[in-house]
C-alpha cells in the first residue's frame, strides 16, 4: 500500500527526496505523490519558467502536470485524498537571516500563508502532517504565535 502525499510550498521537493530515499532503503515503503504546489508570487516569470517548478519537474517527471500552483487558490474539495500532508512557509519572515516579520494570520508577510494549510487539514483531514523545520519558528518571539497554529491544527 502506497501512502498518498501532498507537498506543499514544494521548492525542488526535498521530501520526496527524503521519500525516495525511504523506499530504496524500505522495500516495504512506497508513496504516491497525489498533488505538489509551487509558486513564486513575486516571479516575474510564468509559472512553468520558475526555477522551482523547472528544478522540482526535472526530478519528478513522472508528476510534472500535478503542480497546483498557489496555495493560497487551491480548492480542496477538488484535489484527491491524502495520507500525509508536508508544508512550509516562505521562511523569511521568520529566520534569523531574514526580517522576523512574522506569521500572524492576515499579516501579508510571506510567511503567513502557513494559514492556508489549515483549510486543507480541515476539509481533507490527512493523518500525518509535517512542518519544515524553521527554528526560530519556536524562538522567544514567535512561539505564542506557533502555539496558536498548534491549537489550530488541533481543532
Amino acid at each position: 500500500m502506497k501512502i498518498k502525499v501532498v507537498t506543499l510550498c514544494s521548492g525542488y521537493d526535498s521530501q520526496c527526496l527524503a521519500l525516495e530515499r525511504l523506499k530504496r532503503d524500505y522495500p516495504n515503503f512506497d508513496y504516491d505523490l497525489v498533488a505538489w504546489s509551487e509558486f513564486d508570487p513575486e516571479s516575474k516569470s510564468p509559472l512553468e519558467k520558475q526555477p522551482a517548478v523547472i528544478a522540482h519537474k526535472a526530478l519528478f517527471p513522472q508528476s510534472a502536470d500535478k503542480n497546483l500552483g498557489d496555495m493560497t487558490k487551491i480548492d480542496w474539495t477538488q484535489v484527491p485524498d491524502f495520507d500525509l500532508l508536508t508544508y512550509s512557509t516562505p521562511c523569511q519572515s521568520i529566520s534569523n537571516s531574514g526580517l522576523q516579520h512574522g506569521f500572524a494570520e492576515g499579516s501579508g508577510t510571506r510567511s503567513s500563508i502557513i494559514w492556508n494549510v489549515r483549510d486543507a487539514v480541515r476539509i481533507k483531514r490527512p493523518k500525518y502532517l509535517l512542518l519544515e523545520n524553521v527554528k526560530a519558528m519556536i524562538s522567544n518571539k514567535f512561539v505564542g504565535m506557533f502555539n496558536l497554529w498548534q491549537s489550530e491544527l488541533e481543532r
